[in-house]
């Protein structure tokens, strides 16, 4: 079973195809689909079925897409929504790493929780859109820690493991990332609504 992944971000497909074994997911490149769909919702959920429903009436195929970012209580959870265009979407994230840990200088221990979410939509060419939203709790570290991974996860701290994400092995990381938690359950529903 063939299912496009609206993404152009190796790290991101490379996660997903993990995740979702038993079918062939394809990123937007070897679709051969070159748009950018442009994310103007108000939530990630907007985003992520805005993604799925263009590029699966461009393929008439399964399109599974996420939104998801980085909620700091601190900030009164921005950049949320607009994480990948904080500081301009081209910025790297070494730059936008950086000016969190500034914008949190005074914040105290227990005043620097924070979240990842994800959230998944999958769109079928019969018209069906289903959503699934994957949530993780941690914090913003002191400093960018660990090689693995990408985006905001040298910063994000999870305090059970002691440990930023990117300094996780990627088949941990996954077994409790927010994008992790939502595929698994965005699986569960195609397999359901496929079988």
């Amino acid at each position: 079973m063939d299912i496009i992944f609206a993404t152009k971000n190796k790290g991101k497909l490379k996660e997903v195809k993990a995740i979702l074994e038993g079918y062939n997911v394809m990123g937007m490149e070897e679709a051969g689909i070159e748009i950018d769909v442009i994310e103007d919702g108000e939530t990630f959920e907007d985003n992520a079925i805005k993604k799925a429903k263009e590029i699966m009436l461009i393929s008439n195929k399964i399109v599974l897409a996420d939104d998801s970012g980085i909620e700091i209580d601190y900030l009164d959870k921005k950049p949320g929504v607009h994480s990948a265009r904080f500081l301009g979407e081209n910025t790297p994230y070494t730059i936008k790493n950086q000016k969190v840990l500034e914008m949190l200088e005074s914040a105290k221990k227990e005043e620097r929780t924070a979240r990842y979410v994800a959230v998944i939509a999958a769109a079928f060419p019969d018209g069906t859109v289903l959503t699934e939203r994957g949530i993780m709790e941690g914090e913003i570290a002191q400093e960018p820690k660990g090689e693995n991974g990408f985006g905001y996860d040298p910063i994000f701290y999870i305090p059970e493991y002691k440990l930023t994400v990117a300094e996780m092995e990627p088949a941990e990381k996954n077994k409790i990332s927010h994008r992790g938690i939502a595929l698994r359950a965005i699986k569960k529903r195609l397999d359901e609504k496929i079988s």
